[in-house]
């Protein structure tokens, strides 16, 4: 990196990336977002990473609003390229000054090169968005697009790796050097900072106990906020694609794991919110197998299914099976459907009170009992009893006993759900 004026860098072209990813801190992931989200052609979007991942960007120069670099194609035609991104007004340094200088958490992690999340949460509440968003970008090159080229976007790709080793990079693009930024944090750290301590010989306040002084200040707390807004959808993770597999990595199960997991996010944070949640126990976190039911559940692709099943023993059709009961209900479903287990003596005992409620006894259907599940002869209907409690309805398909509804308080509901005819 070469520094002439305070107010522009140049950093040296960097060597080409064949099979890594372009941003590895959630501050570079954020900038590749607002590309791909402004640029109205995804293709030219690609071809941009792929020129980038050769190696073709030349020396990157960054000065307040704007970068520039030398970008050339695969014959070694070169096109003078420049990204131009909005400064800060004087108003929104000063506000994010301000913000950076009351927390000394948030000058300690920019000393390391961190973009703290919490710095950029509380600056966009305070109407500086810190990151760019879609339609920040400005490109602009001599290959005669309007909008994102290929040498646009391999421009900007190439400084999400800049973005990873400097944050500083982003606060230059909007208006600040490191040293005219660090002036500034320190300042206003020295006029935030508390009184000197009284002179040698000058009795100090005694102050109170911490135990009074943790009393006063409870006594005093405003109510919490109320809780945010439910996202209207999980959100969308970062693609990983990528023009090489990075060895040991597998990009399409990883891209998988991470949309399954914002998913499961979401569903628990509606459940959080939900009215009587507090009430509700938790459940059990599920067994390595069980998740792999519900993985394979959410998933679309047959050559996941696939891969799922085999890696927890099971056929094709045993987890087609398993997903059918993980949707009637869960861990307890599925394991009505594995678990064949013997009830003890207690348990029969409010199973034979159960169906005495449920029938009168000239009423009662004849079914024959095998440990835990009760078959109706020559009707293709079962019921089990699930250790929680429960009846779980089956049905018999193609020799085999099929899932059919969600668990009964009762006997009788179960056996009605079991019915082939419904």
């Amino acid at each position: 990196m070469t520094t002439g004026d305070p107010y522009e860098k140049t950093f040296a072209a960097l060597p080409p990336a064949p099979g890594r990813g372009f941003a590895r801190t959630w501050w570079g992931h954020a900038w590749l977002r607002a590309l791909e989200d402004s640029a109205l052609d995804g293709e030219q979007v690609r071809l941009g990473r792929r020129v980038a991942r050769s190696g073709a960007v030349g020396a990157v120069s960054v000065r307040p609003g704007g970068l520039t670099a030398v970008v050339r194609d695969r014959d070694g035609t070169a096109h003078r390229t420049d990204v131009l991104v909005q400064e800060f007004s004087q108003a929104e340094w000063d506000r994010l000054l301000g913000l950076a200088a009351a927390e000394s958490g948030y000058i300690a992690a920019l000393l390391d090169r961190v973009v703290p999340p919490e710095l950029a949460e509380d600056a966009a509440a305070a109407g500086v968005e810190l990151l760019p968003g879609i339609g920040d970008f400005d490109p602009r090159c001599d290959c005669g697009e309007w909008d994102h080229c290929p040498h646009t976007a391999a421009l900007c790709y190439q400084v999400a790796r800049l973005l990873d080793q400097d944050p500083f990079v982003l606060l230059l693009l909007r208006g600040r050097g490191e040293r005219q930024l660090l002036d500034g944090l320190e300042a206003r750290s020295a006029a935030n900072a508390p009184a000197q301590a009284p002179e040698a010989g000058v009795a100090a306040d005694a102050g109170v106990p911490a135990d009074l002084a943790y009393g006063a200040a409870r006594a005093g707390l405003p109510p919490l906020p109320p809780l945010p807004d439910l996202p209207r959808a999980p959100g969308q993770p970062p693609t990983l694609d990528t023009e090489a597999e990075p060895d040991g990595l597998d990009v399409d199960a990883v891209e998988f794991l991470a949309r399954a997991a914002a998913a499961e996010a979401f569903r628990l944070l509606a459940e959080a919110v939900a009215p009587g949640h507090a009430d509700r126990a938790v459940p059990a976190a599920p067994t390595q197998a069980q998740d792999a039911v519900r993985l394979t559940r959410e998933a679309d692709d047959v050559r996941v299914r696939s891969r799922l099943a085999a890696a927890t023993g099971r056929s094709r059709a045993d987890m087609e099976l398993a997903v059918l009961a993980w949707g009637f209900g869960a861990a307890p479903g599925l394991a009505a459907l594995e678990d064949d287990w013997t009830p003890d003596r207690t348990t029969l005992v409010r199973a034979r009170t159960a169906w005495a409620a449920a029938w009168a006894e000239e009423e009662a259907p004849v079914l024959r009992r095998v440990r835990a599940r009760w078959t109706s002869p020559g009707t293709g209907r079962q019921i089990r009893l699930g250790r929680e409690g429960r009846w779980w309805p089956y049905r018999r398909e193609a020799g085999r006993w099929i899932p059919s509804g969600p668990p009964a308080p009762d006997p009788a509901s179960a056996l009605a759900a079991a019915d082939p005819a419904d």
